[in-house]
């Protein structure tokens, strides 16, 4: 008898479909945590409405990208300091094989080279208030750097226009932060360029937020990829007035959607050689870019997002009407990779060598003030004396009666020879009077030494003593002579 066909059917597509649930991929073998922070009611300053709508719809991507989501709307100062340390405290109990995301939508910061998130409560009066009244990206970067995890995430839509009065003096955009720097395994993407302002969109999310909800939902695409196209994407949709920047030190592959063995789709208008393109030189890319259309070439050049692809684009295509912004674009990008630089070695030669290349420029200001708190390092005293060596009394003077340092054997400096001479004399001491002498212990077998008497008048008495004196009497220094003796025996 033939056995029916669709129950057959339905067996087969039984265990098919438990085959596929116990293939692993790398969504189910790792734990994903976000948090992800929306920031729209400002009390001093107007409200972002747009911070909100991003937010939860960077809430709804993740959730469906496989993390779980800790969303945080409209925080204070304290709020925000506990919602990043409770969720550091999630990533860690979570375990090494975690990746934790955060997403960030509301105003941004730099004071004197630092980056700040601003809580709704900010209510600056001057600059220096921000330490104060802001939370520091540096602080969160390092709380979860400090936990052993897969890979961390930031994305930062906060580089919107500086909205408080008493800030006119602060620079524009946000400050350079290299990830390579930090603990290894961190990503961070900024919504623009370092040093710029981003645009608060006309539609329901920002450009930057609205370019990630499309791009990141395609399968099988590399994070590095991901922050590319949405470079790409956002710099079309504002006419290269914003483009966005990133800086990885990942160490394993991490997509939104899909196996990580996944293929990879070629980008639109892109080509391997932009997808490897760190350290390619201007005649590289001068080479690579000859012969190209105009529109073509822009993209590669965004992609990449580097000074020496922006260099040989406006080298190769000076009458584009494109180029006039890529200029813009490369000249804030090195000023502000100068302005990394100078904050980063933080001396007063650092600040002078970026003075006199953008004296003129919005962090100039900040850089004479951080050259003059450089400058009052050394209390006050002058550059030649604060270099000079320390007087070698000072430096050979005991630190405890128990640690006498050793001596040199030519003196250091020869205007105190005669105090080095003086330690090393090895002339013994004169014995010095005591007045309860320590309880001498006898030996078990006593011996005594007769000594001849000295010419002259016998002496009085024998008197017997150990075998061995402590120290040498006064006036006991020779045999001969009657003037040493006064007519008793010593022992010795």
């Amino acid at each position: 008898m033939r056995r029916p066909a669709f129950p057959n059917l339905l067996l087969a597509s039984g265990f098919l479909a438990l085959a596929q649930l116990m293939t692993p991929t790398v969504a189910a073998a790792e734990a994903r945590l976000a948090l992800v922070i929306g920031q729209s009611a400002y009390r001093t300053v107007p409200e972002l409405p747009n911070a909100a709508n991003d937010a939860k719809g960077m809430t709804e991507l993740l959730g469906n990208a496989g993390f779980t989501v800790t969303t945080a709307a409209n925080l204070a100062q304290n709020e925000m300091r506990a919602a990043i340390s409770d969720f550091a405290g999630k990533v860690s109990a979570s375990g090494a094989d975690t990746v934790a995301l955060v997403f960030y939508a509301g105003h941004g910061l730099q004071i004197d080279g630092e980056n700040y998130l601003v809580p709704v409560d900010l209510d600056p009066k001057r600059e220096a208030d921000i330490p104060l009244q802001g939370v520091r990206l540096n602080d969160m970067l390092n709380t979860l750097g400090a936990l052993p995890t897969r890979a961390r995430i930031f994305m930062l839509d906060a580089c919107r226009n500086n909205p408080f009065p008493a800030l006119s003096g602060a620079g524009h955009g946000l400050a350079i932060v290299d990830t390579k720097a930090g603990a290894p395994g961190s990503f961070i993407s900024y919504s623009t360029s370092p040093g710029a302002e981003a645009e608060d969109g006309s539609g329901i999310d920002s450009p930057y937020t609205t370019a990630a909800l499309t791009v990141a939902k395609q399968p099988n695409l590399p994070i590095e990829e991901v922050f590319k196209r949405i470079r790409v994407a956002v710099a079309q949709s504002t006419d290269g007035r914003q483009i966005p920047w990133e800086s990885s030190s990942l160490t394993t592959d991490f997509k939104f959607f899909g196996e990580s063995s996944g293929s990879q789709p070629a980008m639109p208008g892109a080509s391997s050689m932009a997808l490897a393109s760190g350290t390619r030189s201007v005649e590289d890319w001068r080479r690579d870019l000859q012969g190209k259309p105009a529109m073509v070439a822009y993209e590669l050049v965004i992609t990449d997002d580097t000074v020496p692809a922006y260099q040989a684009y406006i080298e190769l295509y000076a009458q584009d009407t494109r180029t006039p912004r890529v200029r813009t674009v490369l000249e804030r990008r090195r000023q502000m990779l100068a302005w990394e630089r100078a904050t980063a070695i933080n001396t007063r030669a650092s600040f002078e060598a970026y003075l006199a290349n953008w004296d003129n420029s919005d962090l100039a200001a900040t850089a004479r003030r951080l050259l003059l708190r450089v400058q009052n390092r050394n209390y006050g005293l002058p550059v030649a004396a604060a270099a000079s060596p320390a007087p070698v009394a000072v430096a050979m003077a005991p630190t405890c009666p128990c640690s006498t340092p050793s001596s040199p054997a030519t003196p250091v400096n020869p205007s105190v020879a005669p105090v080095i001479k003086k330690r090393i004399d090895d002339t013994p001491p004169k014995r010095k009077v005591v007045e309860t002498p320590p309880k001498r212990r006898p030996p078990p077998d006593e011996v005594v030494y007769e000594r001849a008497p000295p010419p002259g008048p016998p002496p009085a008495a024998v008197m017997q003593g150990i075998g061995v004196g402590i120290g040498i009497g006064i006036g006991m220094g020779g045999r001969g002579g009657g003037d040493h003796y006064r007519g008793d025996y010593r022992r010795y």
